[in-house]
């Protein structure tokens, strides 16, 4: 099997794990009382996400060679993942999850960035197409994740403002 079917099988386990907590956590989220923001958005992410995948599997060739160095940033970016999660604890979700009463989390990387989880997406999306040399991937689906981000992250400001310590 070649580099690139191994990695992709890889994200594809580690998404759909990472989906499997983000439902549970989001739904405990609920019970508790929080509300959903952006419902709306959500489908775009995961469509971005699924054919960020499905370009990869598609387009770039199963022997293309892999730049080493790249497929080692994309691992590190996966510390980063981690960080975040393990950061958020039951608070992490896929979604954006408003829990009134409930302090922002500013341990971890949340110390470092706002959004650590979005700039280790934007990292991601735009370094493993490349680590392949699907150049035009990595521009097309960074630009869609920009705009989606961009206006998600807007979204996420104005609903978190009230809890942010001044």
């Amino acid at each position: 099997m070649s580099v690139l079917y191994v990695v992709l099988c890889l994200v594809v386990v580690q998404r759909a794990v990472e989906l499997g907590v983000a439902a549970r956590n989001t739904a405990r989220l609920r019970i508790e009382g929080a509300s959903e923001v952006d419902a709306q958005g959500y489908p775009w992410f995961v469509g971005l996400h699924g054919a960020w995948v499905a370009s990869l599997l598609l387009l770039v060739p199963g022997d293309a060679a892999p730049s080493w160095p790249l497929l080692a940033a994309f691992a590190a970016l996966q510390l980063g993942r981690l960080w975040v999660i393990a950061a958020l604890g039951r608070r992490w979700t896929t979604r954006v999850m408003v829990l009134p009463g409930a302090r922002l989390v500013e341990a971890g990387p949340y110390r470092y960035l706002r959004h650590p989880n979005y700039a280790v997406v934007a990292g991601e999306i735009a370094i493993l197409p490349l680590a392949f040399g699907a150049v035009a991937v990595a521009l097309f689906f960074s630009a869609g994740n920009l705009a989606l981000t961009a206006r998600r992250i807007a979204i996420e400001n104005r609903a978190l403002a009230p809890y942010r310590q001044a």
